[in-house]
């Protein structure tokens, strides 16, 4: 038996318990249906009899109270009722408790039901577990509804761990075999709960059980499964439903077309729309979205439109959002003009629809256009302007250089009542840095403070990196100690450009002290972090402090680019160490980076150097993606002066990738299609 809750002084008087209409506890659909009828007669007769009804006599004289007390016997039916009231829980486990000791007494199925489903609505899962194991003990057959209900409780309660733990002890602790049932609750609280990696194990659990999955079933995995972006287990799930006797609905079908879509798998998703169509199940608009939105993703506008063609024959409406998938489409690919013409059919035109018509017009140059469209469309229509309407004008402006367009812009803006925010002074900011006008962002910048306007961390980043290119790396480090103490947080692009200047400034060791201090601000160091201190340790002849960099890299998982191995190649070159070159050459390629042209000069340069060109022919073999400048051949005939039919047989060795002609009396190196 649990242990006795202390005394209660609660009294419940009679005048509450039938005068009041109490709220009802309705309980889980795991609770019996003869259960929910008795509690059903129960408060008909509550209301409907004498005061000599079934209750009078038990209760009567007695309070609560009282009952602990009295030696009347409880059956489970009556303790069943006396559970259904809405008493607190230190009360209901007294009444358990006082029933449970009668002598010859037991609480049967229904009592414990009733009593879990109270506790869980009040998040006693601590009890919870308590009673299941007092429930073994006694010897109670289980029944699925009861684990059912807990696991709801603990997917409202946002434990899903505990759910799935609750689902495996079915099999191993309570000798209750779940059903599909138990499965698909599961499985759903997971997905809600945003463990969508757990749910694909658990599925396989059940088939692995011999528990046939439904619908639901599939339907809730290949949502996890897209969660996850894992979308070719998701479809192959799909061919995997008829061997189950499951056929695909709707939902199915438009949880896969949408992860599809939206991972420019749209080819794909066009295959299963078409599928559906075959399958009679009926899409909705926003299944026809999302194809849209794909396919406009790609450029691929005209097939977008004859898509919201058989979208509309089909009876659907376009709403908002179809037409703004092809109004940014048609923008994006410089069809402005015919995206302005799609403004008078979109049922809920709003600010955004015009914003990217807006951000069209700019992208091509058209400014002229695009305040027309402002002025004398948006506005005079009734949409007001937002802050991202002038943001685009003026970051439009700053990227055609046209800064004294801006400014003007954003005088206009400020006449006509609209006042900037901190986005349109990083953007002025940003502009001018741009072009190394730092005066006139400083004047930016002391502008916004008299508004009232504190600098952003990216623009701090902005001013950082353009003194930092300008060699005021003094200047730097002051902006960054302001930066701190205002509380802006700076990031890997503060980091990098700070230990960019220090670099290029020939500041090894306050560059390596802002590497550290990276680590202490919580930024983790990237490629181009890694890239600029080996290529300043390089420049310095300090090459094994540059490889102990590599080696840093490789340990925190940062991986080598193009730019690292051909920094390290070409140190090992001029350190006359070719065959460790070479090395990292096969290295580069074996983990599918690809070498460009100057990487390959400095091997082939290196080798001719050493007077060993035909070494090149292996390399040259792997890498036909690439065409030769006159720097290679320039390097073959300078080194060695090869004639014409000795390169010809160098070049014809690597497996006929290369070869030399003579166009014009000048030497070429052509790649052999």
């Amino acid at each position: 038996m649990l242990k006795s809750f202390k005394s209660s002084t609660i009294h419940v008087h009679r005048t509450i318990l039938f005068s009041v209409k109490i709220a009802s506890f309705p309980l889980c659909t795991t609770t019996t249906t003869t259960l929910g009828a008795k509690k059903d007669q129960f408060w008909d007769s509550a209301e409907e009899e004498s005061s000599d009804n079934e209750w009078e006599r038990l209760l009567k004289p007695f309070g609560l109270k009282q009952l602990r007390s009295s030696l009347s016997p409880i059956s489970p039916s009556q303790l069943c009722k006396l559970l259904l009231l809405p008493l607190d829980i230190p009360t209901t486990m007294e009444l358990f408790e006082k029933a449970g000791s009668q002598n010859g007494y037991s609480h049967s199925f229904d009592v414990y039901c009733i009593l879990i489903d109270k506790l869980g609505s009040n998040g006693d899962f601590k009890t919870i577990d308590l009673l299941l194991k007092q429930m073994k003990d006694e010897g109670i057959v289980f029944k699925e509804s009861i684990f059912i209900m807990i696991m709801r409780y603990y997917g409202k309660a946002g434990l899903p761990g505990q759910a799935t733990r609750l689902l495996l002890d079915m099999w191993g602790v309570y000798d209750c075999e779940p059903s599909f049932k138990s499965y698909n609750v599961v499985l759903e609280i997971l997905v809600a709960g945003n463990c969508p990696k757990v749910a694909p194990n658990v599925f396989y659990d059940m088939l692995n059980r011999g528990v046939s999955p439904t619908v639901s079933t599939f339907g809730v995995v290949m949502k996890a499964l897209c969660m996850i972006n894992e979308v070719d287990s998701a479809c192959s799930l799909l061919k995997d439903m008829m061997k189950h006797g499951c056929v695909p609905n709707s939902i199915i079908y438009q949880t896969l077309i949408h992860t599809l879509s939206q991972n420019n798998r749209v080819n794909e998703a066009m295959k299963l729309l078409e599928e559906m169509f075959l399958m009679g199940c009926e899409p909705d608009v926003q299944t026809f979205n999302d194809v849209i939105y794909g396919l406009c993703r790609a450029s691929r506008i005209h097939e977008a439109a004859k898509l919201l063609d058989r979208m509309l024959l089909r009876g659907f409406s376009a709403d908002e959002l179809t037409y703004g998938f092809l109004i940014n489409g048609l923008c994006r690919t410089g069809h402005v003009d015919e995206a302005r013409a799609l403004l008078n059919k979109i049922p809920n035109l709003n600010a955004v629809h015009y914003n990217t018509l807006i951000n069209g017009y700019v992208a091509r140059g058209r400014f002229d256009e695009a305040k027309d469209l402002l002025y004398n469309n948006m506005v005079i229509s009734g949409y007001k302007p937002d802050g991202f309407t002038f943001n685009i004008m003026i970051d439009g402006f700053c990227k055609k250089g046209r800064l004294v367009s801006a400014l003007e812009f954003l005088h206009e803006m400020v006449t006509k009542g609209f006042e900037p925010c901190v986005v349109t002074y990083t953007i002025l900011i940003n502009g001018f840095c741009k072009q190394g006008r730092l005066d006139e962002a400083v004047e930016v910048v002391n502008a916004m403070w008299a508004k009232g306007l504190s600098l952003n961390t990216v623009g701090y980043n902005c001013l950082i990196s353009a003194v930092c290119k300008d060699g005021r790396t003094e200047e730097a480090l002051q902006l960054f100690g302001e930066m701190s103490s205002k509380g802006c947080k700076p990031d890997i692009y503060t980091f990098n450009s700070l230990i960019f200047g220090m670099c290029n400034d020939d500041k090894m060791e306050e560059a390596l002290r802002l590497y550290r201090d990276m680590f202490m601000e919580g930024v983790i160091a990237n490629t181009v972090t890694y890239n600029t201190l080996i290529h300043a340790f390089i420049r310095r002849g300090a090459i094994q402090q540059a490889f102990k960099l590599v080696d840093e890299m490789i340990f925190r998982g940062c991986p080598l680019d193009n730019i690292t191995y051909t920094t390290l190649i070409k140190a090992l070159c001029m350190a006359g160490e070719v065959e460790k070159g070479l090395a990292f050459f096969e290295e580069m390629l074996g983990k599918g980076i690809f070498p460009d042209t100057n990487c390959c000069n400095i091997l082939i340069n290196a080798f001719c150097r050493i007077g060993k060109p035909k070494e090149c022919v292996p390399m040259l073999s792997r890498i036909t993606h690439l065409s030769v400048d006159t720097a290679t051949r320039d390097c073959l005939m300078k080194h060695h002066q090869f004639s014409i039919s000795n390169c010809t047989d160098l070049m014809y060795k690597a497996r006929g990738t290369w070869m030399l002609k003579r166009g014009e009396d000048v030497l070429v190196l052509v790649q052999l299609r």
